[in-house]
């Protein structure tokens, strides 16, 4: 299992390096990215948060810097969008089950519902990947639309320990982040880090 983000093309961004991605491709976001795939993440993250601020919002207005502007909505916005989700592969047949469109990361905790909660969970449309709870055993189908969709099954508990990996892996990004932050926005490394912290609905950062 792991927590992957759907990637754009950062065509002519010059703020930052970043890495060379194909459009729609995913990123593994875990502790060993290099400096230009977290530079790809950060932007990404930044990019698809940035929101104007509508009528009524006390988000204040959008700074006339470059790079205050791109970082405005992902350092104010209370709700954060952060497109993709787990990626769950059966090492054993090659089935994988991905994060369908409107999926983000900061419902990743949508899981804990398959292992403790209602026992199922949908991630998202074309595909249609969803859980289930069956007793002691949990069901991953790819695609829950198509009749043949590759499926895996595990153990509840082997699900929670694969749960926690990803959820470490999300740690370990945005500590990788921060110390990036550091580097390539030093006067907003702190915001930006807890902004990444929210966006992957991670309670702290550190």
């Amino acid at each position: 299992m792991q927590p992957v983000l759907e990637i754009r093309t950062p065509d002519g961004f010059t703020l930052w390096p970043t890495g060379a991605h194909k459009p729609y491709e995913f990123l593994v976001l875990d502790g060993t990215l290099t400096p230009e795939e977290v530079g790809t993440a950060v932007w990404l993250l930044a990019a698809t948060n940035d929101v104007d601020p509508e009528a009524g919002e006390d988000r204040g207005p959008r700074p006339d810097d470059p790079l205050g502007a791109l970082l405005h909505g992902l350092l104010t916005m209370e709700h954060l969008f952060a497109p993709g989700g787990f990626r769950v592969t059966d090492t054993t047949t090659g089935a994988v089950l991905e994060p369908g469109c409107c999926n983000g990361l900061e419902e990743w905790r949508d899981w804990l519902e398959v292992t403790d909660g209602c026992g199922e969970a949908g991630f998202g449309h074309d595909p249609d990947a969803g859980a289930e709870r069956l007793g002691r055993v949990v069901r991953l189908t790819a695609d829950t639309s198509e009749a043949n969709s590759p499926v895996i099954e595990l153990p509840v508990e082997e699900l929670r320990r694969l749960i926690a990996g990803a959820e470490q892996d999300l740690r370990d990004f945005v500590r990788l982040a921060g110390a990036w932050a550091e580097r390539q926005l030093p006067e907003r490394a702190a915001a930006v880090t807890a902004a990444l912290a929210r966006a992957l609905d991670l309670d702290d950062p550190a």
